[in-house]
């Protein structure tokens, strides 16, 4: 562990005006708070702070960053209170200190809950000021060289995945590969020991079995260049294990099929010698195609700037060969930490790395669970990159597999909202084109388009994902609303007087809701009786309002038909009273009744479409669900029994998927209307037995 005078003089090492008294007096504050405390592995608590700082040192931060870093345990895991931090150390870094604390463990939650607050927490916190996400990095980091202390296996892999998933991209989206490359060998380690223990065991035969070859390949290509009077450094190095079972698997091959497990670093003095270098080792050996990549003139998006090449070296191997200056290699190795400027605020100046950051934080405020946010942001953070232009020429970066979609998102929210189509290259494709490399890529808009849930068939950017969800959402809502204010007015209708202007507005309060539009959603869904609204806008009411008798349900009519027109109620959207519903003539027999979403329609010349509504007091339907419910006794009795209780008698019951967890039914069940189906999906979806209970989608007749 780093003494006191040891950390005081690293930092003072490289920056001489920092503030030494306040670095002592962290230092001193931490080790009092601490105490006793011990880690896994029987040190001293006080010992990982410190620790982490030193790490922090190594990236010539600033003195309030170390300092936060010796007191980032101390409020969560001490007696120490953010008050005395501010008091003691002053606001700045009693912000930090508050915006790298620990989350609190919630027992309650799922460990993907968990990873997703934390990651909601920190990233939005880091979003103001990117010394938080610093000192996290530096604190997982050291808390992953030390987790082989921790006795207990399963916690051991749930911090090894949480640091693979999360923690590890996070570092790699910033441009620190050093962190990353460390955090993702020893996350590996723990996940995939076996395999882990192979690779190494398979690398150090290889270093055996060909001496020292990569320092006679690195002297070579040093020999080559300064031949050419390009002065570099070379550095020849394996590739990580991680890196090495990656490829292993998503090529499907064994290690001994593996032929560039060897990477070389050439460091030359400006970016013209770096093109200088790519075409002597070009000269001198062959390239492998598609192995040319060129992050100087479009640099990653985290900032990241080299040539990356591959060549069929002359002792009949593939290597890996990367080029950059010295300045590039510190922004490779260290990321935004290699842009840190002293005495400016401490800050560090966004950059190139505002933009994806921005991306994120609108994904974090939009996300409607901690699942669809890791959804989101592992979108956002694994895939590879992509470049294409606007017609104007502008830069734009995007995961590999994007569609012209994506694109307008990507270049504006509006943009994407009102996408109508396409044009790739001059030529117009269908929105789910992929975008390739080099693409020219010209958005057609209109302001009466709207978001289409099919795109989230197609999209591959957690944004664009994001927004169509958000709109969807929104939209749905409108529409419940709507649904109901029109059962509102129906209850209302039976009540024994006419109310009083201001009835709704008590009715909202008595029933602890904020707005007259949640109680509306309320009755749309089922959530509420019709009984507790006539109770809550006119007390004692219920009683007075009997029920409709029961009986034989009225038949269903259409409007819109010419006398004497026979219909009938399509099998493959199954519409119900209440549906939007269009007509389609066919030749020699009836009207076919569709719901205004079926696909059937799109394949319909538009003239042979009727505009249809049902008729008054049209009651009676079938509708098909999808039910996913618990793999546990008495589930599928559960769901039977909602129904039956919901009055809707069930035609046909089909299995249609079953894991070790859950259950998947199809089913088609008589309702009255949709009013009546939205009461039954919501009494389903209300049940712990029931995971989620959907209608199905408009296709193909259910299979008896």
């Amino acid at each position: 562990m780093l003494r006191q005078y040891e950390l005081v003089d690293r930092v003072l090492g490289y920056d001489p005006d920092a503030d030494e008294a306040l670095l002592n007096r962290a230092y001193v504050f931490s080790m009092a708070a601490h105490g006793s405390q011990k880690r896994a592995n029987g040190d001293p608590y006080f010992s990982h702070p410190i620790e982490v700082a030193g790490i922090l040192t190594d990236l010539h931060l600033d003195d309030e960053t170390i300092a936060t870093a010796i007191l980032h345990d101390t409020v969560e895991d001490t007696l120490a209170t953010p008050e005395q931090i501010e008091k003691t150390f002053g606001p700045s870094v009693a912000r930090l200190v508050d915006g790298v604390t620990k989350l609190s463990k919630i027992e309650a939650q799922s460990a993907n809950e968990r990873a997703a607050e934390n990651l909601r927490k920190f990233l939005l916190a880091m979003s103001g000021d990117i010394r938080v996400l610093l000192v996290k990095l530096a604190d997982r980091l050291h808390n992953m060289r030390t987790l082989k202390f921790i006795p207990s296996a399963e916690k051991r892999r749930r911090i090894a995945r949480e640091t693979m998933d999360i923690y590890a991209p996070l570092a790699e989206r910033i441009g620190m590969y050093e962190f990353m490359k460390e955090m993702q060998t020893l996350a590996f380690q723990e996940l995939e020991p076996e395999a882990y223990d192979s690779i190494t065991k398979r690398l150090e035969q290889l270093r055996k079995g060909g001496g020292d070859q990569v320092s006679r390949i690195a002297s070579g290509i040093r020999l080559l260049l300064g031949q050419k009077g390009i002065k570099a450094e070379v550095e020849g190095r394996e590739k990580h294990p991680y890196s090495i079972w990656r490829k292993m698997s998503e090529r499907h091959i064994s290690f001994e099929q593996l032929s560039d497990v060897m990477a070389f670093r050439v460091i030359v003095d400006d970016p013209e010698q770096c093109y200088q270098a790519l075409g002597v080792l070009h000269q001198r050996w062959p390239m492998i195609p598609g192995r040319f990549k060129d992050y100087i003139s479009t640099p990653k998006r985290n900032g990241y700037r080299s040539l990356h090449t591959g060549v069929m070296h002359s002792e009949r191997f593939r290597i890996e060969i990367q080029i950059r200056t010295a300045k590039m290699h510190a922004e490779a190795e260290f990321g935004v930490a290699a842009h840190w400027a002293y005495k400016t605020g401490g800050m560090i100046q966004p950059d190139v790395n505002s933009r994806w950051i921005r991306d994120l934080v609108e994904i974090l405020e939009h996300a409607a669970s901690p699942e669809e946010l890791l959804e989101h942001t592992r979108m956002a953070m694994y895939q590879d990159r992509i470049f294409a232009f606007t017609p104007q020429g502008e830069l734009i970066q995007l995961p590999r597999g994007a569609t012209p979609v994506d694109f307008a998102y990507q270049v504006h929210t509006d943009l994407g909202d009102q996408t109508v189509g396409a044009k790739i290259n001059g030529r117009v494709v269908p929105l789910r084109t992929l975008i390739q490399n080099g693409d020219q890529v010209q958005i057609l808009r209109s302001k009466a388009q709207e978001p289409q849930v099919s795109w989230l068939n197609f999209v591959a950017t957690g944004k664009a994902r994001a927004a169509i969800r958000r709109f969807v959402r929104n939209k749905e809502q409108g529409e419940m609303v709507a649904l109901g204010r029109r059962f509102y007015d129906a209850i209302v209708a039976r009540l024994p007087t006419a109310l009083a202007p201001d009835a709704l507005d008590h009715a909202v309060r008595r029933l602890n809701m904020d707005r007259p539009d949640d109680l509306m959603e309320a009755i749309a869904r089922g959530d509420i009786s019709d009984q507790a609204v006539m109770e809550a806008v006119m007390p004692g009411s219920s009683g007075e309002a009997a029920p409709a008798p029961a009986g034989p349900r009225r038949p269903i009519s259409v409007k819109g038909l010419t006398p004497g027109i026979g219909f009938t109620l399509a099998s493959c959207c199954t519409p119900v009273p209440g549906d939007r519903i269009v007509g389609v003539r066919r030749a020699d027999a009836p009207v076919e009744v569709h719901v205004i979403e079926c696909p059937v329609l799109q394949a319909a010349p538009e003239e042979d479409w009727i505009d249809l509504g049902w008729g008054d007091g049209s009651e009676g339907g079938t509708a098909r669900l999808t039910v996913i419910v618990r793999n546990q006794p008495g589930s599928l009795g559960v769901m039977a029994s909602i129904l039956g209780g919901q009055g809707a008698n069930i035609v046909n019951l089909n299995l249609a998927e079953r894991d070790a967890s859950f259950h998947t039914f199809q089913t088609v069940i008589e309702v009255d209307d949709v009013a009546h189906l939205m009461r039954i999906l919501a009494a389903l979806r209300a049940a712990d037995a029931v995971v989620s209970a959907e209608r199905m989608e408009p296709r193909a007749p259910l299979a008896a």
